[in-house]
C-alpha cells in the first residue's frame, strides 16, 4: 500500500515557542479529515518557522 502526502499550503512566519501547541491541537483534532500539519524552523533563518498543511 502506497501513501501519498500532498502539500496544500506552506507559510513562513515569526517563530514563537508555543507554535508547536497549535500544530499539535490541529493534528489531533483534524486527523480524521485526512490532513496533517507540520512545523519546522527555517533552515536559513532560525527566527522564522515554516508551517505546512498536508493532505494524507
Amino acid at each position: 500500500m502506497e501513501s501519498k502526502i500532498e502539500v496544500l499550503s506552506t507559510i513562513k512566519l515569526d517563530y514563537q515557542s508555543d507554535l508547536y501547541k497549535i500544530v499539535d491541537a490541529l493534528n489531533r483534532t483534524l486527523k480524521h479529515k485526512d490532513v496533517m500539519f507540520g512545523l519546522a524552523l527555517d533552515s536559513e533563518d532560525n527566527s522564522k518557522a515554516v508551517f505546512t498543511i498536508y493532505r494524507t
